[in-house]
């Protein structure tokens, strides 16, 4: 336990102390929010500004979560992970110490964009609802630290890292529903959007966000936070039980990765080529 916390606790310092990134963080969604909520038109939902911050701020907390993953590479190269490895920690405990700290963090994020939010277009009429859209940052937060910490045990390397993280995190988000609905996407990319998981976490995040619980399926539908595939319609709740088992897939593939990852042979001059699935 006193791993766990500690590891916790070195992330959330480490963020707070990024000020600079912090602020491009807070800004940057909301540049999607203009350039987006421009051109997006739906006669089925009253208020695009809160439509789009949903998705602005479910994607934030996605992409918090892969690019936290970037400091265990870094940890990994840079000798911390050998020095922890080689104390009495449990390699469970450090992997789970990771993987809070991830999702901590892109909860944060998360939760202040929705502060500004409030400000410029998102209204709750229900007292539950902060609650709800914080259990559900926090659930997203952890399916996709646990991808983020596996892609960092496969990689192992700071430069190729990056490229596969811009590699999985842009196609993702641009084709989840996030920034542009489902129903303004080329039909091939539809189907690609159907094997999404970022797009079942939209779908659900912004049922929450948009307080849109006691509609029918058909209502869901048109509202853009249910998905209707060749006439079956995948509900948020139907989302949330998906998002939840590629979270469970992930943390076990995660954990099991790190616990058997030979961090003695990694140093700084390790070559992508050595890195990559070595």
């Amino acid at each position: 336990m006193n791993t766990i916390l500690a590891l916790w606790k070195r992330g959330l310092k480490a963020f707070v102390r990024n000020r600079t990134g912090l602020i491009f963080s807070l800004i940057f969604p909301f540049f999607f929010v203009y350039v987006f909520g421009a051109i997006f038109k739906n006669d089925y939902i009253d208020n695009p500004i809160a439509y789009m911050l949903s998705g602005v701020i479910i994607t934030t907390v996605f992409e918090s979560s892969l690019n936290l993953a970037s400091t265990t590479v870094d940890d990994m190269v840079n000798g911390f992970m050998k020095e922890v490895l080689v104390s009495p920690a449990k390699r469970i405990s450090v992997a789970i110490g990771q993987l809070l700290s991830a999702a901590t963090v892109a909860t944060i994020q998360g939760i202040l964009i929705l502060v500004i939010g409030l400000l410029i277009g998102i209204e709750f009429k229900e007292w539950t609802t902060p609650f709800y859209v914080l259990v559900a940052m926090i659930c997203v937060g952890l399916v996709f630290s646990g991808v983020g910490l596996y892609l960092a045990t496969i990689v192992r390397n700071g430069q190729t890292f990056q490229i596969v993280k811009t590699a999985v995190t842009m196609p993702l988000t641009f084709i989840s529903g996030a920034y542009i609905p489902l129903e303004m996407l080329p039909s091939a990319l539809k189907y690609v959007a159907y094997i999404n998981p970022m797009t079942y976490a939209t779908a659900f995040f912004r049922m929450i966000t948009l307080e849109k619980m006691n509609l029918s399926a058909g209502e869901l539908v048109n509202e853009g936070v249910a998905i209707s595939i060749n006439g079956f319609i995948v509900t948020p709740f139907m989302s949330f039980i998906i998002i939840m088992l590629i979270g469970l897939l992930f943390l076990i593939l995660s954990t099991n990765k790190f616990i058997k990852t030979d961090f003695s042979k990694l140093n700084r001059s390790s070559s992508d080529a050595s890195a990559l699935w070595g």
